[in-house]
């Protein structure tokens, strides 16, 4: 299973394994109260395409298209992801302010297509 949380949200006991897929750390959090299993900054979306969709939700259906796009060339790490999924539960931190349209929900999409 895998869920998609804010992580500048408290964790959960249940949230077994935590992956970090943002390219940049978050503002003003520590690694200690992250509490983050795996940073999977690679699988993030390129620098290029991540300020161009600058969290206009007007960009939300082309940003999904382009980042799908980027996802079929690291295809290595969405398998190590999978790998995890089939022990534990995953958790995707993401750290954007829209919980509607960020990286994360696109790769969770792609992840279990």
């Amino acid at each position: 299973m895998i869920s998609i949380k804010r992580i500048y949200d408290k964790p959960k006991k249940e949230e077994s394994f935590r992956i970090l897929v943002d390219r940049l750390w978050p503002r003003g959090l520590s690694k200690e109260k992250a509490q983050v299993d795996l940073w999977l900054k690679e699988i993030a979306p390129s620098d290029k395409l991540r300020k161009w969709f600058s969290h206009d939700p007007k960009k939300w259906d082309s940003f999904k298209k382009k980042y799908k796009i980027e996802l079929k060339d690291k295809q290595e790490l969405v398998e190590k992801i999978k790998k995890i999924e089939k022990k534990k539960t995953i958790t995707l931190l993401y750290s954007a302010k829209d919980e509607e349209h960020n990286n994360a929900i696109v790769l969770k999409e792609y992840i279990k297509k």
